[in-house]
């Protein structure tokens, strides 16, 4: 009584099937298919933006200014 029959699984399906119609179904697969195929295509489009770009570098140039001798240390 653990597992499933096959017979289960037959009444499963058909109250699916009376519940949401074989159209829903296959508007919901198509619905499904078409979102996945948007992801990969932004996932693609990613990809091809992030190897376009020109990559960005920060030179750490020194200071003008004069440092400071003063700092941590207090004249008396």
């Amino acid at each position: 009584m653990g597992s499933l029959s096959i017979w289960h699984w037959i009444v499963v399906i058909a109250v699916v099937l009376l519940l949401f119609g074989r159209g829903k179904i296959s508007d919901l697969m198509g619905d499904v298919a078409q979102g996945i195929k948007a992801f990969k295509k932004g996932m693609k489009d990613d990809d091809v933006a992030d190897k376009s770009e020109p990559v960005k570098s920060i030179e750490n140039a020194p200071s003008q200014t004069a440092p400071r001798t003063d700092v941590g240390s207090k004249a008396v």
